[in-house]
């Protein structure tokens, strides 16, 4: 191959580079500027498709991928964030909002002096001056948003200046010919090159990149986008290998919606290009041709299927089949990796599974103690069953939260992460605690101690300010209660107390020999053990009394 070609070939790759990389750099400034805003309004969906459309548009708009934001619904099914009617609209949305970047793209065409390829290369020098030397993290990301924007068009006006010299070549512009005489060629390319790409933004960009030399037949290009409508299902398709059967419908819901929206199209178009009026078929189309084409295209999809959305999802459900299988305690139900990227709903997720260890943990309490008082070896052995599922997902959980503070966070998300390791390593600590309460009881029946009716009824007491304790501690954590979490300490100081005095009489019912030293040990021990089950469980409420005090000094500030 000719290096000169060879070279040209890098030159387009490298300008595609570029596209997709301003493409990423501008869509993480747009998120951090926008905030919990636009995650809130993912947030408060209801099962109003209309609205959900809304959302979807927006929502794509500011990440500019329609497949990103299908991801993010299948990872939000999959993790419970939301039901597969809910879905819907915002596929439907997605396809409307990601033909904003179409639009940016063929403002090259409209601005007459000031375009965007011309001021790139002044908004990346604003930009990095206010990445560089900005104090306000606003401020820092409106810097980040323009050097995407900057490097955007650079790979754009590189990709149009390379395909600039191949438009006068005679194999060229018979790619499109053929294309245009047999329109399956051309819906075929648009799919495979979008589905390589993973990015039907990418793909129009290339194709208007084209358009710019005039090339590109009116016939041909409508063919190539309802083509990248169904490529772009290919991110979503991939994302939902592994996942829930309604995280798996939620990708096949929206490769229905873009097949059947072709199919709709298609033959109609190819009637009229054909038979009604062959003329219009041949003149090339401009880059905001294809911008107005991929919009119109997307929009009267919505329209036309929005009535029959809820058949689309029952056609999806019977193509996602697969059998529902048991939770089981050992592994994660809420964590999520495709929903990493949105912090957000991540550390939603991650509170919920942390709400269901704490769930164990409590139930491990209770089983543990109740086994003190009535030696039930059934109750022992859930309880030492149970702590290796304990273990199991306190790592889960913690290596997942370590791969969430690996991505874009805000401070307060960072300190969220921190107070949530916090939490799981203390309630790490109580199953342990639960765990040597149950081996006292296995203890207990082996020796055949025989506590004294005091004892038991001084034992009863602690159990039950315990139990207490933590439970109030996990609700303050659930509720974000500042005020019962301030009521922990005085719980926990009445654990203390009991703990204190209890000990006492028993060293002293020892010393007088109304007790064996068995019995001692076995009492002594499991009084120590739930004391410092008391401990964490303050510890648990003095974090959440934490997070709130920086929250708001950070909102005085």
């Amino acid at each position: 191959m000719d290096t000169v070609i060879l070279s040209r070939i890098f030159m387009f790759l490298g300008g595609l580079g570029l596209f997709l990389y301003g493409m990423h750099v501008m869509s993480v400034g747009l998120q951090k500027a926008a905030g919990n805003r636009m995650k809130h309004l993912l947030a408060v969906l209801t099962k109003n498709k209309f609205f959900g459309i809304l959302v979807g548009s927006l929502v794509t708009a500011v990440i500019q991928s329609s497949s990103a934001t299908t991801v993010m619904v299948v990872g939000f099914v999959n993790a419970g964030i939301m039901n597969l009617s809910q879905t819907v609209g915002i596929i439907m949305g997605a396809n409307i909002g990601t033909t904003i970047t179409a639009w940016i793209v063929a403002s090259n065409e409209w601005f007459k002096v000031f375009t965007p390829s011309f001021l790139a290369p002044l908004a990346i020098a604003i930009g990095c001056f206010l990445l560089l030397f900005a104090g306000r993290d606003k401020t820092k990301h409106i810097g980040e948003i323009i050097v995407g924007f900057g490097i955007l068009f650079f790979g754009m006006t590189t990709m149009s200046d390379i395909i600039k010299y191949f438009s006068d070549s005679d194999v060229f512009r018979d790619i499109f010919i053929v294309m245009s005489n047999n329109p399956f060629l051309g819906v075929l390319a648009g799919t495979l090159v979008t589905a390589i790409l993973q990015s039907s933004s990418a793909s129009v960009a290339i194709l208007q990149s084209v358009a710019f030399t005039g090339v590109v037949p009116l016939d041909a290009a409508i063919y190539i986008i309802m083509g990248q409508n169904i490529g772009t299902c290919i991110t979503a398709i991939l994302a939902s290998i592994g996942a829930t059967r309604n995280a798996r419908a939620a990708s096949y819901v929206h490769l229905l919606f873009n097949i059947t929206g072709v199919v709709i199209f298609f033959f109609p178009a190819l009637f009229y290009f054909k038979f009604i009026n062959p003329g219009n078929a041949a003149p090339a189309i401009t880059a905001t041709g294809i911008s107005v084409a991929h919009t119109t295209f997307n929009v009267l999809s919505v329209v036309l299927l929005y009535r029959f959305s809820d058949l689309l999802v029952s056609l999806a459900k019977k193509i996602a089949w697969g059998k529902k299988t048991e939770t089981d305690e050992s592994v994660s139900v809420h964590l999520d990796e495709r929903i990493l990227d949105t912090p957000y709903f991540a550390l939603q997720n991650t509170q919920k599974e942390i709400l269901r260890l704490a769930e164990m943990v409590t139930k491990s309490l209770k089983q543990s103690t109740e086994s003190l008082l009535d030696y039930e070896e059934p109750k022992i052995e859930a309880v030492l069953s149970r702590e290796k599922n304990i273990d199991n997902l306190t790592q889960l959980i913690s290596a997942y939260l370590v791969r969430l503070s690996t991505r874009e966070l805000n401070s307060e998300e960072s300190s969220t992460i921190t107070a949530f390791i916090n939490i799981i390593n203390n309630l790490e600590r109580v199953g342990d605690h639960c765990e040597n309460i149950a081996e006292l009881a296995q203890f207990a029946i082996a020796e055949n101690v025989v506590l004294s009716d005091t004892a038991r009824s001084e034992l009863l007491e602690v159990i039950d300010a315990t139990v207490l304790c933590l439970e109030n501690a996990i609700e303050a954590f659930e509720k974000d209660d500042y005020r019962s979490a301030l009521n922990i300490a005085a719980q926990e100081d009445i654990i203390d107390a009991l703990e204190s005095r209890f000990r006492e009489e028993h060293i002293n019912r020892l010393k007088a020999g109304t007790c064996k030293p068995t019995s001692g040990v076995f009492f002594l021990d499991s009084m120590t053990n739930l004391e410092r089950i008391g401990d964490h469980a303050l510890n648990i409420a003095e974090v959440v009394m934490n997070e709130y005090e920086r929250y708001h000094k950070q909102r005085r500030g």
